[in-house]
């Protein structure tokens, strides 16, 4: 079996957790990796067969994204170009987490894509929603990368064919320690608007790991380092709490962890504020943005805030045994 799995390269999530998933799939068959965005932090340390630009949501610095960057850093000849000559008729299986370029190369020719991935299970009817409609933000999460099959990852089952996080075994094998620091990862906001908050608590050590430096130091009682894995890990496993954007991989491995947590979801990012309601619903405490008016919730949250307790069980390769028992007839390709 010939399989082609898909990764959306903008953020460190999928990245992340295509580090658990690429060795399961090289069991299964011949595989091959492709890639597309230009955000991620994290490296994926299996060959890439495919490397392309893709079309990225670029992070801005004000808590949100940066719609004049990711409109002027988007090259739609190229990428009308990559989904017309991409080869995805040589390929048995397609596995698609949110990458546009193969799920509209397979759209256009008719064939199979199996989405397997965090945005699959947010549109999921019994997913919990923000309050407010967002028409147009649903619709780009439901037309970015077209599937025919949806199989999603999400804070909890909330549906049918949704499951719980991918939790990666760096996180899962790490012994888990509480060093008394914060961990924070807001790569919406630059390192100004962090530190100009954060250092108005005091008593409290944070550690913020920011897009925005190449090198690490320190002020008052913050440090900033670039975003390396390794190093991420070490301070995540180790904190008393993480503040973080309302994405999907660092809220679930804190969860999992049993680190208290609190989040801040991107503005006017849909997918984001529905991870936030999902979350509210768990009971993990939601603020709008690092304002000023914003400080008592985010002091009441250091002093009095919780650690959840979670159970995410390792079920990564029965969900990929799953998919590829309803998915793959080795007498006649692929039927869904």
């Amino acid at each position: 079996m010939k399989i082609l799995y898909a990764i959306q390269g903008t953020g460190n999530g999928h990245i992340s957790r295509a580090r658990d998933i690429v060795p399961i799939l090289q069991k299964k068959g011949a595989l091959d990796i492709l890639v597309s965005g230009i955000q991620a932090d994290v490296q994926l340390p299996y060959p890439i067969r495919y490397q392309l630009k893709g079309m990225s949501f670029i992070f801005g610095k004000s808590g949100g994204v940066d719609m004049m960057s990711t409109y002027t850093n988007c090259n739609s000849r190229q990428l009308i170009r990559d989904i017309r000559t991409l080869p995805v008729e040589q390929y048995d299986l397609i596995i698609n987490d949110f990458e546009p370029v193969s799920a509209w190369a397979a759209h256009l020719k008719g064939l199979p894509c199996i989405s397997l991935s965090h945005q699959s299970a947010v549109l999921a009817k019994n997913v919990p929603k923000p309050a407010s409609q967002h028409t147009l933000g649903a619709l780009i999460l439901k037309k970015y990368a077209p599937g025919t099959s949806k199989y999603g990852f999400h804070f909890d089952n909330f549906d049918e064919n949704i499951f719980t996080p991918v939790i990666r075994q760096e996180i899962r094998q790490a012994e888990v320690k509480n060093k008394g620091h914060y961990t924070v990862y807001l790569p919406a906001f630059d390192d100004k608007k962090l530190i100009k908050r954060l250092k108005e608590i005091d008593g409290v050590k944070w550690h913020v790991f920011s897009k925005h430096t190449k090198a690490k130091y320190k002020t008052k009682n913050i440090r900033v380092k670039p975003i390396e894995n390794e190093q991420f890990i070490k301070s995540l496993v180790s904190c008393q709490g993480v503040l973080c954007g309302a994405g999907f991989e660092t809220p679930a491995e804190a969860l999992y962890l049993n680190k208290k947590l609190l989040v801040i979801p991107m503005k006017n990012q849909y997918e984001q504020l529905c991870n936030a309601a999902a979350l509210e619903a768990m009971h993990v405490p939601v603020i709008k943005n690092l304002k000023r008016k914003q400080l008592p919730k985010l002091e009441d949250w250091i002093q009095h805030g919780h650690s959840p307790v979670i159970h995410y069980p390792d079920i990564t390769e029965d969900i990929i045994n799953l998919l590829i028992e309803k998915s793959y007839n080795p007498t006649n390709l692929v039927i869904l």
